[in-house]
């Protein structure tokens, strides 16, 4: 084997003569450092036989002990393992390198005292290794290395995702009055590669600027700003504005500041009479509901056809102990808050004192109506009753008067004759 080794080596340095490459460039250390190679690509030799007519099987089979392994994507603070595969150690280890070329593990040996670096596997086909809480630092390639002749490398890219921080919003600094224009601003650094900015209102997408990106101090994180303006209206009294981040490293969880926003508009009111339906002699309460930002402070009642105002008060109901006709009419409620004015208009009609059906005695009548029915059933059931037993009886009584003179247990009348009791021979008998 140490022939064929040799033979192999000797093959290759005529073959780099042949090419044009001088000896000290071939043992000079940066030359080998220009061969290592990527997963699949064919070794230093094979380049060189494929270029001439050479063809020797042994050196060809040499291609199983090409190391393999694959590029690894990790977000900072997380774990990333490296695995390094051969087909054909040849009696011979495997190794990882960092990208200072700093030896990790030869085999199952740690080389170098980093207790974030821990060996996952270690066969003659296979060396697995994980490195925890990433940084940003150890991101680059990784040499997996395998010492045959000649030494056969692997690269494995190792990309570090930086995590966004928790965006920032800026720009609001007190109340807008409707109709006025909001801007608002968000930044969001530490993000890698650049993470993009997102708005929204509620449930409504706003349109921001298109997110500018600045490289962090680091050189190797970036933080992204973006900026949104609207017009804004009452319906945006209370309303939260949404800046979210969208970025691979957070794996679509929800990373996003919000910012409430206060509208100062003018108010509106209404009327609502309690009870609904007032009639002449009942209490009555005109509430008007005033609705701002801010509250109405001042409510100021008036009725049409009538001078000076009803009542001018914090209060908003306007309050009748006791209807009359003379109150009907048409009423109004101004509202007013530093913010302007609203005046809302009623009409009141005073109903006759008669009493309205209610849900109450519609309830009471269908009861009434039930009860009544119910006795006129008792009643017919009562006569049935009444008939069945009379022409019973009448049917007992012909039967008694259908049985025999003899009968032992016949009614028998003695009815004196005329002269009452002068003998025995004087009396009748009759029989029923």
């Amino acid at each position: 084997s140490d022939l064929k080794s040799c033979t192999s080596l000797l093959v290759y340095l005529i073959c780099m003569f042949a090419q044009g490459s001088s000896l000290m460039e071939i043992l000079s250390p940066g030359y080998w450092q220009e061969q290592d190679l990527e997963l699949g690509t064919p070794a230093p030799l094979e380049e060189a036989l494929s270029s001439t007519v050479w063809s020797n099987p042994d050196l060809l089979a040499s291609q199983d002990s090409q190391p393999w392994t694959s590029d690894e994507t990790v977000v900072a603070g997380g774990t990333v393992v490296l695995k390094c595969q051969v087909k054909d150690h040849e009696d011979s280890s495997l190794q990882w390198s960092n990208p200072a070329q700093q030896t990790l593990y030869f085999g199952e040996k740690r080389a170098l005292r980093d207790n974030r670096i821990q060996l996952v596997s270690s066969t003659p086909h296979e060396l697995s290794i994980s490195i925890s809480n990433v940084a940003l630092a150890d991101e680059g390639e990784y040499t997996c290395s395998i010492f045959t002749m000649p030494v056969r490398t692997a690269k494995s890219l190792v990309t570090v995702l930086g995590i966004p921080q928790k965006p920032i919003i800026t720009g609001y600094k007190s109340s807008l009055r409707e109709k006025e224009t909001a801007t608002l601003n968000c930044q969001s650094s530490g993000s890698k590669p650049a993470a993009q900015l997102a708005w929204r209102k509620g449930d409504q997408e706003l349109h921001g600027d298109q997110t500018r990106i600045q490289e962090d101090p680091n050189g190797k994180t970036f933080t992204v700003s973006s900026s949104v303006s609207f017009q804004v209206t009452r319906d945006d009294d209370g309303a939260n504005v949404v800046c979210s981040v969208n970025h691979e490293s957070l794996k679509g969880a929800d990373r996003s500041t919000s910012q409430r926003i206060e509208v100062l508009y003018t108010p509106t009111a209404m009327i609502r009479p309690e009870p609904a339906h007032p009639r002449e002699g009942q209490k009555l309460l005109l509430h008007c509901e005033g609705r701002g930002n801010p509250v109405p402070q001042q409510y100021v009642w008036v009725k049409e056809g009538s001078e000076p105002p009803l009542k001018m008060t914090q209060e908003s109901a306007l309050i009748f102990p006791f209807l009359n006709k003379s109150d009907s009419g048409t009423y109004g409620c101004t509202a007013t808050s530093n913010m302007g004015s609203y005046t809302a208009y009623f009409t009141l009609n005073v109903n006759d004192p008669s009493p309205v059906p209610s849900s109450s005695s519609t309830y009471h009548a269908i009861i009434g109506g039930i009860v009544a029915f119910i006795v006129f059933l008792l009643l017919i059931l009562l006569i049935f009753l009444g008939h069945y037993l009379i022409r019973h009886k009448g049917t007992y009584l012909t039967h008694e008067a259908k049985g025999s003179d003899d009968a032992p247990d016949a009614d028998t009348a003695i009815i004196n004759a005329e002269g009452g009791q002068s003998g025995g021979d004087d009396k009748k008998e009759y029989f029923i």
